[in-house]
């Protein structure tokens, strides 16, 4: 990877990289804010996985031990937030319960949101250098952060209590220092910076969510570039480790110590599936040593298994089954209605996780480009500048997937949120690589041409879906005017089911909906 260039245009005038490089910073800064933070707790009502992820929360907020699937750094930035905000007076109405439900009047989300929100608007511009870093064009860059701008799906679901939010942040971050870390090759006071910084947020991502770890195959690449120097190398991989370490060890011995007391009307007694090793520990107040660390955090991960095996599987035959088979994700299928609410009866307010189809186009457009590029290299010596990096987030693709069809209970749309940024990067990466389609040479001229028509498109497609991503009022027949894929499964509250796969009923009533137990 080669360091950036003044980036030319085709009248000839340089533009000053830095320059460029702080400017199109704070742009994608300004648009993301007000595409995700701005007006944040709005709606002030609860939707999907926010009722356990608060009941989980005011937990940390009160020192209460509970068991949960995740880990736990996702919840501690919710509780922090409420913490630092003290936007409800009270924050211990869901301590007896792993679900957040008839919730007090006035109730705040602003705090508990905050954090999953604040992240979710700061990747926006992390993802534009990391194009920087894959493309070395500051336009290619800020054109192709549009895909994460203006994406419905992704706005909706992030702008909740969620943690989804906070695993893309700490993934962008993660590749970031991956990236940065390949550019500082040859510079070893920044390497191991870059050493040091790719572990550590490789250990907040992995204490995030589990999915998280799809990030290990991040690995090979800078001591690949750094070969035939294996000294320097293992010294990578050994700073890289250390910080991996330490956050690892932190964030889980943060949460052992300050979620020790036992609620007994919590599950079995509020010692949910705690070995008797680990109820000893709760008793005799050691959850603070680290000499009871193995055993707790060897029940966190076995609790992790327990649970998921409880999860109901995908049934696509329950008319309100929110969940959806992998293979349909890159289509964008299915959407979720997350809540609805109509004042009259004549109009309704939606969130619905829907996707932008333009931009979701683009993803799968990257997937079959840069697959045939990679074939192209392999069979038929195609040259790629950067082909150990595109392999690379193919496989994290490919891995993803492979593990998600093997998982027997119900997964989601948001579950596709991680293999949805590689395909993104994988197409930024395509761009710069296909020099001649056809019997044409494609410069950079033309490629800057079609991505700043491909983002009009973008816009558009992104504010027709508005009104399902912001909680505006739409009637039925505009409503109607966006089932545009029957795969999608959208449809209103009076609206007749569009049977595709198998036949469903109309939907009925309730003003919220909310998932089975939460996801992996």
């Amino acid at each position: 990877m080669n360091s950036i260039e003044p980036t030319k245009i085709s009248i000839n005038l340089t533009l000053n990289p830095k320059r460029l490089s702080i400017g199109f910073t704070i742009l994608v800064l300004a648009i993301s804010y007000f595409t995700y933070f701005h007006n944040y707790a709005y709606p002030p009502a609860g939707y999907w996985d926010e009722s356990y992820h608060i009941a989980s929360a005011q937990k940390y907020l009160n020192g209460i031990f509970f068991m949960e699937p995740h880990p736990p750094l996702g919840k501690m930035l919710l509780a922090l937030g409420e913490k630092i905000f003290h936007a409800n007076p009270t924050n211990n109405d869901f301590i007896g319960t792993d679900f957040a439900k008839d919730l007090p009047a006035g109730f705040s989300f602003a705090g508990y949101r905050f954090f999953p929100v604040l992240l979710s608007w700061l990747a926006a511009p992390l993802l534009f250098w990391v194009f920087l870093l894959l493309t070395e064009n500051h336009f290619f860059a800020l054109l192709l952060s549009s895909f994460y701008l203006f994406d419905n799906a992704l706005i909706v679901h992030l702008r909740g209590a969620m943690l989804e939010g906070i695993l893309l942040f700490f993934l962008l971050l993660t590749i970031l220092f991956c990236l940065l870390s390949v550019k500082w090759r040859d510079r070893p006071k920044q390497l191991f910076i870059g050493a040091a910084c790719f572990g550590i947020a490789l250990g907040l991502l992995v204490t995030t969510k589990v999915t998280g770890y799809i990030a290990l195959l991040l690995l090979p690449i800078v001591p690949t570039r750094l070969w035939p120097d294996w000294r320097q190398a293992l010294r990578y991989l050994g700073i890289s480790f250390a910080g991996f370490a330490i956050v690892f060890v932190t964030v889980w011995q943060l949460h052992f110590s300050i979620a020790s007391h036992i609620n007994p009307p919590l599950s079995h007694e509020g010692y949910y599936d705690a070995s008797p090793a680990y109820k000893q520990i709760l008793d005799e107040g050691r959850t603070s040593s680290l000499l009871s660390f193995p055993v707790m955090l060897r029940d966190s991960f076995n609790f992790t298994r327990i649970y998921n095996s409880y999860v109901p599987k995908l049934d696509l035959c329950h008319k309100d089954e929110g969940g959806s088979p992998s293979f349909f994700w890159p289509l964008g299928a299915r959407a979720i209605n997350y809540r609805w609410e109509t004042p009259d009866g004549n109009t309704y307010r939606y969130l619905y996780l829907q996707v932008n189809p333009v931009i979701w186009a683009f993803g799968l457009l990257g997937l079959i480009c840069s697959g045939s590029l990679l074939l192209g290299s392999m069979f038929l010596g195609v040259p790629l500048q950067n082909s150990l990096i595109m392999g690379i987030f193919m496989s994290m693709y490919l891995a993803y997937m492979l593990v998600m069809t093997q998982i027997g209970r119900v997964m989601y749309l948001y579950h596709y949120f991680p293999p949805l940024i590689f395909s993104f990067l994988l197409f930024g990466m395509s761009l710069v690589e296909i020099k001649k389609l056809f019997k044409w040479d494609v410069g950079d001229t033309p490629k800057t041409i079609f991505m700043s028509v491909a983002v009009v498109f973008i816009f558009l497609s992104y504010s027709f879906f508005s009104p399902l991503t912001y909680y505006k009022p739409i009637d039925d027949f505009e409503f109607q005017k966006r089932m545009i894929f029957p795969l999608w499964q959208l449809r209103c509250v009076k609206c007749e089911p569009q049977p595709v796969l198998v036949l469903t009923e109309p939907q009925e009533s309730s003003q919220s909906a909310a998932p089975d137990p939460s996801d992996t």
